[in-house]
């Protein structure tokens, strides 16, 4: 995969507050729902980029699938917390693009992930050219 444009702008970033549905029964985030943190950053990631996702899933026939996922937990979250989650196009290739996010709480790195999402059609489930105009978007060259 070809290196993303670096003259693009930095990490994109939303803010996500911790509630008591998040936590476990000590009051920690449970670690599964980190994944939803990062699923809203990089859906948001694309909004901010004009790239609505059921739109292009309508009139492009285009989806977004998690291919693969590395992730290290390295603090807690706790309850109430107000954490920030950063999305980061490292990657794009024709038919995939490789994110690296992470989530902070104050400025301090609680989560690290690299994800690999596919574009799919979304009748065949199978590999599809990603959008030239979302590629630009994106920054990628």
């Amino acid at each position: 995969m070809p290196p993303v444009n670096k003259s693009a702008p930095g990490p994109f970033s939303i803010p996500v507050r911790v509630y008591y549905e998040d936590t476990d029964t000590a009051g920690v985030v449970y670690y599964a729902n980190y994944l939803r943190f990062l699923e809203r950053g990089r859906t948001e990631w694309l909004r901010a980029l004009g790239v609505e996702q059921l739109r292009l899933a309508q009139e492009d026939g285009i989806v977004f699938a998690v291919r693969s996922l590395n992730i290290e937990y390295l603090k807690p979250a706790r309850l109430d917390d107000a954490l920030a989650v950063l999305t980061e196009l490292t990657l794009a290739g024709r038919a995939q693009v490789t994110l690296k996010q992470w989530i902070e709480r104050d400025g301090e790195p609680l989560v690290e992930a690299t994800v690999r999402v596919a574009c799919l059609d979304a009748q065949k489930m199978k590999p599809a050219a990603l959008p030239e105009a979302i590629r630009r978007k994106m920054g990628a060259q």
